[in-house]
């Protein structure tokens, strides 16, 4: 399905419920599976969401994850220590080009069983779960933190814990520390001390029903229309001030282009500062690099510059998001450079309307550049794949007044 998107809305007034953030929704989902007296409330219902819980569920030999990549870290981990179990974890065919032999050798020192199905170091990957009793594991600390999250999860359950041992400088802390504070609600001892972090055993825990609160990444792209728009004051929820997503660094970030965030209950109000004097953007991402589509379409639109860096774990995300952003910030006209770490834009006043952006079999690719649309009509290639992880993307945004034309 192609969308051709246009607005005539320059006045952005509106109230939108957001479902439950998809990073915490499968962190506890994984949770639930090995402490089932768990009970979980506002979860996600995105794709990613919906093909864990499955898996989680089901007695399948093989287990499919399609796209989704968090997925297939959380299982990968979380079959490797289901005692007398066997299964096939696998993929879309992108997801086979994704890399996953970090997260595997490190299992592997654990003692877990697990094997390559073909090309060694990607999916698809054949797990024997077994009993675990060594504790002592290290890992890169510049991958996805999702490796690492992954092997935090299962920890509990492994009969003397973990000590993990990052290497090298970390990524993505504020994703390691949602996993460890949502250890931590289960009362599940942890440490985070310099490089090395610790989870106690606990083969039980209390019954508890654990909220998830809203996705901050969702909310970027309202983030993104707010700027963009003449007037705005966009309520958003549920959501808290202190938030365990990394992502909530959009208050902070979109203070810098004109959107002032207001806190009242649990929901926050997007508003549109008039007459905000823009400068170019200088910003280290390393521990939100998901939101860095969104910024760099929202910086092409506003007209300005950004620099960007600590972007590494986006050669690896559901498609290299560096160079996806490159070719298609080009068709619309930006003067867009990238490394394998950072993104340069200049400055420029002219976007060419009526583009065709390809997605990439990427959520975030489509929904970053729908703002656009404040600016110029703008067609959006395959756009269903929003359901990954926000399926009510264009209903929310037709909500907003945009005009959401299927075309071929």
């Amino acid at each position: 399905m192609n969308l051709l998107l246009q607005s005539a809305i320059h006045n952005l007034q509106s109230a939108i419920s957001i479902t439950g953030s998809k990073s915490e929704t499968n962190r506890l989902l994984l949770l639930q599976a090995l402490f089932p007296n768990i009970t979980l409330a506002n979860t996600s219902n995105s794709d990613d969401s919906e093909v864990m819980q499955k898996a989680l569920k089901g007695n399948d030999e093989i287990v499919d994850i399609h796209h989704a990549g968090t997925a297939m870290r959380f299982l990968t981990a979380y079959f490797a220590v289901n005692e007398g179990r066997e299964v096939v974890l696998t993929g879309s065919p992108r997801m086979k080009e994704r890399p996953i032999k970090v997260l595997v050798e490190a299992l592997q020192q654990l003692g877990a069983q697990i094997s390559y199905e073909n090309e060694e170091g990607y999916p698809p990957i054949r797990i024997k779960g077994q009993k675990i009793t060594n504790n002592k594991v290290s890992i890169p600390a510049n991958v996805s933190s999702q490796y690492i999250s992954a092997l935090l999860l299962i920890a509990p359950k492994l009969q003397n814990g973990i000590e993990l041992t990052l290497v090298g400088e970390i990524t993505s802390v504020p994703y390691i520390k949602m996993t460890l504070a949502l250890l931590n609600d289960l009362n599940i001892q942890t440490s985070f001390e310099g490089n090395v972090i610790k989870v106690h055993p606990k083969q039980e825990v209390e019954s508890k029903v654990m909220t998830v609160e809203s996705d901050w990444s969702s909310a970027s792209y309202f983030f993104s229309l707010a700027a963009l728009a003449n007037e705005a004051s966009i309520a958003l929820s549920s959501y808290k001030k202190t938030s365990l997503q990394g992502d909530s660094a959009l208050v902070e970030i979109y203070a810098k282009m004109g959107v002032e965030t207001r806190f009242e209950e649990n929901k926050i109000t997007l508003v549109k500062q008039p007459n905000f004097k823009f400068e170019t953007l200088n910003l280290d991402l390393n521990n939100t690099p998901d939101i860095a589509q969104t910024i760099v379409v929202t910086c092409l639109g506003l007209g300005i510059g950004c620099h960007l860096t600590g972007l590494h774990t986006l050669k690896i995300k559901e498609t290299d998001r560096l160079e996806a952003l490159r070719i298609e910030l080009t068709k619309l006209g930006a003067n867009i450079s990238v490394t394998n770490d950072s993104l340069t834009l200049l400055a420029s006043k002219e976007i060419n309307s009526n583009v065709k952006i390809a997605t990439y079999n990427d959520h975030r690719m489509a929904m970053a550049f729908a703002p656009l649309a404040l600016k110029v009509p703008i067609i959006i290639e395959n756009a269903e794949v929003v359901s990954k992880s926000y399926p009510d993307f264009w209903v929310d945004l037709a909500g907003l007044g945009f005009q959401t034309i299927e075309i071929n």
